[in-house]
This record gives C-alpha cells, structure tokens and sequence, in this order.
C-alpha cells in the first residue's frame, strides 16, 4: 500500500472557517422533473409535495427547489404546464384567467399550505424564478387582445407585447380584446418592455435575444405606453427594475420561501439579478433573507472562469450550479472505467465557499443531474423508453448507471450545497407508476438505496463542519477528506476494489467505520502518524451491502441523530384593488376595503394544525381608522375577531385541523377605503390527516359572495341518494366549462366528469359512482365554488 501526503484545496477561501451550520448550506432536492405530473394531483403539485414532505424530512432533506408557480398561458385542451412560461407575476392560482384558475402547483391557498408544511418539516422552500421572459399575452386560445400593432419586431414573438390582467376590479367578465386590454392589475407591461425597444434596440446578445418568449429589457430607457391598451398607465425610466423588485418583495412575503433558483441567468443583465437579490435579502422587511440566504443561478453552458465571473458582478449573493464540475461528472459516466477520476477536483468552479459576517457560505451547488439535463422519453406507464436528447441542454446520465453513485459521492463530499436530483433519489422510471404513485408510499416511490445512504452520511456524519481536502488522486481512485468528519472514497473501477494508506487529520488512535456498509463491520484505526488504511469497493456492487463505488469513514463513536426541527410559516397578503380576483370563479380574495361600506375583504386562507396558534398583525394604509380582522372555520362560522385603530395584533388556537379563513372589513360604514397588510404565523400539522390529494381550498359556502360576478345555485335531488345516478341542477347566466366532483369525507376524490352549461338552468347526471359505500359525500363545482353535501343509501 502507499502512503500519500494529503493536499489542501482552495486554503484561501478557507479562512475564516465557521463549524457552525447555517441555512445558506443545503442538501437540495429538486422537487420535480421536467414533465412532472401525478394523476392523483392534478394540476396540484404544491399538495404532491406537502404529501412527500415528512418522507423527506425522514431522508434528511433541509431544502426542496419548488418549480415556477405562477399563472401560465395554456390552451384550453391542456391540463398541464411546468410553469416556465409566466404570464402574470401576481396570480399564484388565486384570478381567474386564461381560462382557468389553477397553475400546475395549484391555487394559491395549496401553495401557501405547501410551504407552510415544508416548514413544519424543518424544511427550507427554494423557488424557481424566471426573470428573463415571459409569454401568453391575450385573453384566449388566439391571444386576442395580446399583440400591439406599433410594438417593435422582435422577428419572434408577433408583436404579443400587450401584457394586462384581471384583478379585483377587473375580472375576466370576457375573453374579448376589449376587456383584456381594460383589465387592470398590477403590473401591466408594453411593448417597450421587452427587446428590442427604443432605449435598447437590439435582439442580438444573450441579454437582448428572445429565446423563449417576449425578452425582458431591464434598461433605464426600456419604458412606454401601448398603442392600443384601454387600461394604459404611464411608465417612467427604469419601470422593469423597479416594478420587478416591488414583486419580488411581495411575493417573498406572500410565500414565505427562504431562497431562490434564479433561472437562465446569463440571458439578462447581471446588475439587475444583482439589484433583485439585494431587495430579497435586504429589503424585504421581516422577510428579508439576510446576506446568508441561499441563492443560485443557472448559467447554463458556462465555464468555470464565466461563472466565477457572473458570481463577482452579483457581489458574491449567489452561486451558481457548478456545471464544469457536472462535465467532469458526465465524462466520469461515460468513460465507463477510462475516466480519471483522480482529476475531478480539478474540474470545479473557482468561487466555492465564502466568509460573511463570520459564517461560512456554501454558494456552489454540485449537481449531477437536473430537469434540464435528464428528459426521458416514456411510455405509457411512465417507465423509460429512451431520451428526448434533442430537449436536453446537457447529455443526461442514467439514474441505472452503476457508476451514479460514485458521481453523487463526489458532489456530496465537496464544497457546496448538494443537489439531488427527483428521477435519481426516486425510481419512477421503472415502476409503472410514474404517473400514479403515492408519494407517501416507499413501495409506490421507492428510493435508490445508494443516494439515500449518501444524503444519510452527508447530513450525520456532518460533512461541511470539516474543511475540503483532498489527500489522494489516481486514475481509478479519489479520497476527498472532510476534515475531523469523514473520510469518503471514490472509485469508478468496475470490479476490483481500491485501497491505500493516506495521511489525515483524524488523531492518532481514532477508531473508523464505513458508514456506507461497503466494509460490513470492518474498522481501522489511525496510526501514530496520523496515516490509515481506506477501502472502497468497485462499481459492480459485490460489496457486502450492493454499494457501488464508494465508501464513507467516520468515527466509530460519531453523533448520528440529525433531525430537521420543524418551525412556523409567516405570510402576508396585500389587500388592494389591483390584486386578487372578485371573479366567482376565482378564490375571491384581494380589493381594498371599500368605502362607506362594512363589507369584508377576503385576504387569504391558510392551513392549521389542531391546537397549533394563528397570530396575524394587520397593518393598515390609514392608522386612524377603526378595523376589524375576523378568523373564520371553512363553514364560514366567526371564530376570533379583533378591532381597533392602527396595528392591530390578534391571536387564536384552534382545536380542529383544517383551513380557516381570514377577513378585514371597516369597522364603521363612515370609514373611506384603503388598502391594508395582514402578516399571519401559523403552523399546519408536519403529516396532514389524509391524503392532500385533490383536497380543494376553494369555499365550501353554497351561496356564492354578494360581490360575484355570475349568480349560481346548486340543487341535488333526490337526498338521499337510491339510483345508480345523482341528477342535479346548476343554474347560471353564463356558457362554462365545468368539472363536478364527489368526495368521500377524508379528501379523497371518488368521482369526477366534466359538464358543459348553457345559459340559464341546466339538468345534469353525475353517473357511475354505483360502488360506494351508503355515507355522507360532498358535491363540488370548483369553477363555481359551490359544495353541497349529499347522503348516500
């Protein structure tokens, strides 16, 4: 055997060195896959995610990458989007346009539930962010209203430049050009927003080229007036910026996410994603991130010199996805045993870790698979059938190869925040249940074995307390050192195991074990001279345990017992005119306390544990006037009511879990409107009672709000149920598309078809539900928010 001196890495940025664990390092799981869908969620990832959320607390996942979940332009024969296509910042699922109030990850009440779980998992939210483009404008299925006549040629995108939306005020009443163009939510967008325009008149460049829709110009100069929008406020330099910063803020606050993927970095100016994640860490009030909040950006196709670069011009508030280190990991794959794997440190990017105030920040993020480099082609039941290589940014690596875990090994033990991608911690390629699964269920989503021992050994064995180092390199072998942690091995030889003696940190006397299993219960004890034997096993899995081409060393003694520590979620709505959706087709929430009125305005739903407490601070625009903020159950019945000038503080402990809904109306009719802010903390329960799947958060009131635009009414005959069919009445002065739903009383759905109203009263069947069991069901017409119980006989 050889005795090697160890050889220390980057001991520049290693300097200033902190034991002390922070949120800005995570091991991240990427929550989705590219066409990601379960037809137990539909349109409903947010719930998919809450149902997974303890499996990944058990696993040791601190932070889940959520996808974009903003409202998306989809025709109206699709169900689905992964959301890279935004139409409107401030619709989470809570308006109703573009023909539906759901985005993929559902309304915005399941959205917010979802974080909220997360967190009560002790899990960090990180959300996905596109900045560089959006897309879909128009009412329609033919963009109507959409294009401006005068916008400049971008040579792509047809002039679809108008950008307006519904909010409270202006609910989608039509789909004509003429009510799209009225429509006045925030945010409005001309075509002088996007390139080319007259402050920026170029398409060349990665900052001005529109690869995916309309390209974001974030210029000073990049502002103007539509030639053909009703609803056409004036714009004033630097209104991109400006009013991209204002949503960043509130969505931060609205979500409470902790940090951000930002998307396609390099395809906008540096010193506006500089400019944004200076407002989310610093100037977003109680939720600001801090300097510490995680962040990272995907410079896609970069090198290790550009993307040190790009973190430099955002002053080091982000990292980037070490992408020169996945080409290593790639070429380690693909070399089936020829790669030097002894040459893989060489590979990473520069800016790794970094100091600030005192703490140690993990900014790169090592991956070995994501969205964008793994799109299977797939067949019915969802297993693999082949690779969509055309779609894929990056060539993928198979989840199957044997040599995966030695490429997560590697990504584990070095610097950085550790990315695991979905497809390759959990087999759906497989099972045939793709599209089926219960995530709750290790049967229906198993995991690989291998990448779950690996996360195990990261979080417990506590990698990122001991400083990088590597101690030994060679063609088939490469021992990364975490110092006074672990020792981890890695090999990409197919069938013979490495060993050699190595130089460490460990004192003499100390006695190690492989945590991976690989060596059964063998030990090792490090020498006098601080040197010790390390064995890994090959990649054909023939080691006692089926590991394949890795081994973890840790003391014998070591403290296993890393646990998550659950916490509460705080959120805040705006209630304003130009937000929410007084649609009866949407959720209802937004507006602005009206004046000389009374009348409640709905802020926002929120999902609570038994005996867990609901405190909320509302802050209004106008502090002398008197308010009132009411809590209510999902029946609609008063639980809790606070009045008063000013800040108002409030508290109430619920005994039931479930939803309850949160009110502001004026206390006296003599009051003037305003617009106000409700922060909310709360804590739902870590494992909901039930399945989430297709658990609504629309009202479950059967008289629609006063305010509604369409009057409905629901009539279910007879009651109790006998026939093999329940008949029922809906009535509305509208043509609509609707889905009529049965639910059992734990959530779960039994029964659902599509009907198509006309005007006026219509008669309808809900057929097929003849194997249920004699009981209490509920009715829903989500579109229309109406519920009705029925018995059934």
């Amino acid at each position: 055997m050889t005795t090697v001196r160890r050889q220390l890495i980057i001991v520049a940025l290693l300097i200033g060195f902190s034991a002390t664990a922070t949120r800005a390092q995570q091991v991240i799981l990427e929550g989705f896959w590219w066409n990601y869908q379960n037809n137990n969620y539909p349109n409903g990832w947010a719930n998919y995610v809450a149902d997974l959320a303890p499996r990944l607390k058990a696993l040791g996942i601190n932070a889940v990458w959520i996808p974009p979940n903003l409202k998306t332009r989809m025709p109206t024969n699709t169900v689905y989007s992964n959301g890279y296509s935004p139409f409107d910042n401030y619709d989470l699922g809570d308006k109703y346009q573009h023909g539906r109030l759901r985005t993929n990850s559902g309304t915005k009440d399941e959205l917010l539930r979802a974080v909220a779980i997360l967190h009560a998992n002790g899990i960090d939210v990180v959300q996905d962010i596109v900045l560089n483009h959006l897309d879909g404008a128009g009412s329609d299925d033919n963009n109507t209203g959409g294009q401006d006549p005068a916008a400049a040629d971008d040579g792509k995108t047809n002039r679809m430049k108008n950008f307006r939306y519904v909010s409270y005020t202006s609910p989608a009443s039509s789909e004509t050009a003429a009510n799209y163009l009225a429509r006045t939510g925030r945010f409005a967008k001309n075509w002088q927003n996007f390139n080319p325009n007259p402050g920026n008149n170029t398409i060349t460049g990665d900052w001005n080229a529109p690869y995916f829709g309309p390209d974001i110009s974030y210029y000073p100069g990049s502002y103007g007036q539509s030639s053909n929008a009703t609803y056409n406020p004036g714009q004033a330099s630097d209104y991109m910026r400006n009013s991209t910063r204002g949503w960043l803020v509130w969505y931060k606050k609205q979500v409470g996410f902790d940090g951000v993927r930002l998307d396609a970095v390099k395809l906008f100016p540096d010193f506006a994603t500089d400019d944004f994640l200076n407002s989310l860490q610093n100037s977003a009030d109680w939720a600001s991130g801090g300097a510490t909040m995680f962040a990272v950006g995907e410079y896609a196709q970069a090198t290790a010199a550009q993307m040190d670069q790009w973190v430099a011009n955002v002053n080091n508030r982000a990292g980037t996805f070490d992408f020169s280190l996945r080409g290593g990991l790639l070429a380690l794959i693909q070399g089936n045993g020829a790669f030097n794997i002894g040459s893989l440190p060489s590979y990473q990017q520069g800016t790794r870790v970094v100091t600030i105030n005192g703490t140690t920040v993990h900014r790169t993020v090592p991956l070995v698979n994501n969205h964008d480099t793994f799109r299977p082609t797939v067949d019915a039941s969802g297993n693999y059938t082949g690779w969509d290589t055309g779609g894929e940014l990056y060539p993928h690596i198979d989840p199957s190869d044997p040599r995966l875990s030695a490429a997560y090994a590697v990504a584990l033990a070095v610097d950085g925040s550790p990315q695991i991608f979905f497809e390759d911690l959990f087999n759906i390629g497989t099972t045939g249940k793709r599209f089926t699964h219960n995530p709750r269920n290790a049967t229906d989503l198993p995991t690989r074995s291998d990448i779950e021992n690996l996360i195990w050994c990261h979080q417990n064995l506590h990698f990122k307390d001991g400083a990088y180092k590597v101690p030994y390199q060679a063609n088939d072998y490469l021992i990364i050192e975490r110092s006074t942690t672990a020792i981890i091995g890695i090999s990409d030889n197919w069938d013979t195991w490495q060993n050699v003696t190595i130089s460490c940190d460990f004192p003499a006397g100390t006695v190690l074990k492989d945590y991976s299993g690989a060596n059964g219960n063998a030990t090792v004890t490090v020498s006098a001279t601080q040197t010790v034997s390390i064995n890994t096993p090959p990649c054909n899995g023939t080691a006692a345990s089926g590991r394949r081409g890795y081994s973890v060393w840790a003391p014998v003694n070591a403290v296993t017992n890393y646990t998550l520590t659950g916490r509460a979620t705080t959120q805040e709505w705006e209630l304003a005119d130009d937000l929410g959706d007084s649609d009866s087709r949407s959720l209802g929430q937004g507006g602005q306390l009206p004046a000389g009125s009374t009348a409640y305005r709905t802020a926002g739903r929120i999902y609570v544990g038994a005996n867990k407490n609901i405190s909320y601070t509302l802050y209004p625009n106008d502090a002398t006037r008197n308010l009132t903020v009411t809590v209510f159950d999902n029946a609609g019945t008063s639980l809790n009511s606070v009045s008063g000038t000013g800040a108002l503080n409030g508290s109430y402990t619920p005994t039931a879990e479930g939803w309850y809904l949160l009110k502001v109306k004026n206390s006296m009719v003599t009051n003037p409107g305003q617009r106000c802010n409700l922060k909310v903390t709360y804590t739902p329960p870590p494992v909901v009672v039930g399945a989430i799947a297709n658990r609504e958060s629309t009202p479950l009131a059967t008289t629609p709000s006063s305010e509604a635009v369409e009057a409905v009414a629901l009539h279910i005959f007879p009651n109790p149920i006998t026939a093999d069919a329940i008949a029922f009445t809906i009535q509305t002065p509208t043509a609509q598309l609707v889905t009529v739903q049965l639910y059992d009383l734990t959530g779960r759905l039994v029964h659902a078809q599509t009907a198509q109203l006309t005007p006026g009263l219509n008669r309808l069947m809900l057929n097929g539900p003849r194997s249920l069991n004699a009981g209490l069901y509920q009715l829903r017409v989500p579109e229309l928010r109406l519920s009705q119980h029925v018995a059934m006989e």
